[in-house]
């Protein structure tokens, strides 16, 4: 995939190397933001956005606020008719595709369009107009041809990003690179809690509170936070950098969300149904994604769906809340034992979308069957972790019961039945290239995936799993209180000595992934920050690992991709 000749960002990163502890340029997040006409800050305040790419079109997102009074979640303000444009240059002199599309308070005075009619495998430029106002210029890509084969596909990672708990550094390395096709987050774009609540390490600190100033509840509340997101400068300008596949996992709403309540929805708090219909009108409204398929408002909360990248990769996005069982309350001694976590009424996915991912792991669609996977997916066996560490770990990760045995019920540790529908489907049906990326867990891991993790390595692997870390949601160390690399080792390396599948774990770091994909194999390079609480801390490359073509192994790779 070619880039651009004229780009509507500065080139400015130098990559790492193959060198371990390179960094990466750590410029002032206005040395990146996207180009801004004179006078578009009050209207367009939310930047722009695109998303979902296929061959042949992309959709377009941005926010106007037409009059001071049209605040997000405000239900006020004039409606309004913004005009958009798509063009193969950054000065719009040969404009492909415009429209006009009228916005109000409605539907938060967002704009989101599905910009059709453009060429594969392409980049463009858009903008959006309100009378005379322009907004910043975006920059997006469409998919390669579904028969194509494309050399590579790379892809950057990125999940739980918590703005009490610090600066969006992650997303402002990602931004100041030129090599990636999309941008894929992995769910907990943004986060309930109100000020105060789980904020920067042990102590709760609040870089920046939250608003509105309380956990969110209702449309309103779900608007203003997404508004609140979209302001900061380094994501607005990610953004504006690369198209975005995303999904949820469970802060969009509140945590540890399933079909029928949450953990973090009490009895004085309303309807479930009602607050998880209002966050997910506020995602669909916010956010440059289809849902249901379309880009249209009000037709559907259905969130899974693929993106293909020719025969190379297909991409399939998962949602692991809205159809879930209850997790396992823990009624017996041992959470991890209690036989629910493996009965086959019990499900992750639920039925249909159980199917649909069947389908996606099928070997006929693409060589590289890559699942984004909010939760992750490989065993993970806790029982020999220091008793005096399981509270700590609990409370990044939620894995742990009080007495340190096997399974996070959160996870498809506490949904086996339907993790071994997805193995023994991989297995009997031949496939390969089976890739799950998750997020979730606030830490980095790569793990195989057995078909039986108490014998591997002696038996066979389903596929890989490779997991990024959180942008800046609370850690292991956070947690602590503790300096890195000190008390998480005791952690990691008890859960690696019991379970032989996983090949790496850090407890520790905060940052991104890069997902590089070629015909030969498939490779995650590990980025990590410094510290969260500041704006302008370092970036530096930590670990490339790799799995080769038709293996279902990891290994090491000698770097990160150039």
């Amino acid at each position: 995939m070619d880039e651009p000749r004229d780009l509507t960002l500065h080139r400015r990163s130098v990559l790492a190397t193959g060198a371990a502890g390179v960094g990466l340029s750590t410029l002032s997040p206005a040395a990146h933001a996207a180009e801004r006409p004179r006078g578009s800050g009050r209207t367009f305040q939310h930047g722009v956005a695109s998303g979902d790419p296929l061959p042949r079109s992309v959709v377009l997102w941005t926010r106007v606020t037409p009059t001071a009074a049209a605040a997000p979640g405000s239900g006020r303000g004039p409606s309004v008719v913004v005009e958009w444009e798509v063009a193969t240059d950054r000065r719009f002199r040969r404009i492909v595709r415009r429209g006009r599309v009228r916005t109000g308070p409605h539907r938060d005075h967002t704009v989101k369009v599905d910009a059709d009619g453009l060429r594969p495998d392409t980049w463009y430029h858009y903008r959006f107009r309100l009378g005379r106002r322009v907004s910043p210029v975006g920059r997006t890509r469409t998919a390669p041809p579904a028969a194509s084969t494309p050399d590579r596909v790379r892809l950057g990672v990125v999940s739980c990003a918590n703005l009490q708990a610090g600066w969006f550094s992650a997303y402002r390395a990602l931004a100041g690179r030129e090599d990636l096709d999309a941008v894929v987050h992995l769910g907990d774009y943004l986060y309930e809690y109100g000020p105060g609540e789980y904020g920067y390490g042990h102590d709760d600190v609040d870089i920046r509170p939250h608003q509105p100033p309380h956990e969110t509840l209702v449309l309103a509340d779900y608007r203003q936070r997404h508004a609140q997101y979209k302001q900061d400068p380094d994501l607005q300008a990610l953004h504006a950098r690369y198209p975005w596949i995303v999904t949820w996992d469970d802060h969009e709403v509140t945590n540890d969300q399933w079909s029928g309540g949450a953990e973090n929805h009490q009895p004085g708090e309303g309807d479930y149904a009602a607050r998880r219909a209002q966050a997910h009108r506020a995602y669909d409204e916010w956010m440059p994604v289809r849902m249901e398929g379309t880009a249209r408002l009000g037709d559907g909360d259905r969130l899974f769906r693929r993106i293909r990248f020719g025969r190379l990769a297909e991409l399939s996005m998962l949602d692991l809340r809205t159809y879930r069982s209850q997790q396992v309350a823990g009624a017996l001694p041992l959470p991890g034992l209690d036989p629910a976590v493996s009965d086959p009424a019990r499900t992750i996915t639920g039925e249909e979308q159980m199917a649909w991912l069947k389908e996606s792991l099928a070997d006929d669609r693409a060589q590289w069957k890559v699942i984004g996977n909010p939760v992750m997916i490989a065993p993970v066996d806790f029982g020999a972790v220091p008793r005096q560490l399981i509270d700590p770990v609990n409370d990044v990760t939620g894995l742990l019961p009080a007495d340190g045995v096997a399974y996070n019920v959160d996870q498809w540790d506490g949904y086996t039945a339907d993790r071994r529908e997805v193995l023994t489907h991989i297995r009997d049906r031949g496939v390969s290239g089976a890739l799950f990326i998750t997020g979730d867990i606030h830490s980095a891991w790569a793990a195989e995936l057995p078909y039986d993790a108490a014998t591997y390595p002696l038996g066979d692997s389903a596929g890989v799993e490779f997991v990024c870390s959180s942008v800046t949601s609370n850690n292991l160390k956070d947690v602590l209180g503790a300096p890195p690399r000190t008390a998480s080792l005791a952690v990691e390396a008890a859960i690696v000595a019991n379970n032989r599948h996983v090949r790496f774990l850090d407890f520790d770091n905060h940052g991104f992934c890069v997902l590089d994909l070629t015909p030969q194999r498939a490779q995650m390079d590990w980025y990590v920050i410094g510290d969260r609480a500041d704006r302008a801390t370092p970036v530096t490359w930590s670990r490339s690992l790799q799995t080769r073509a038709g293996s279902s192994r990891i290994t090491e790779a000698n770097g990160p991709v150039q």
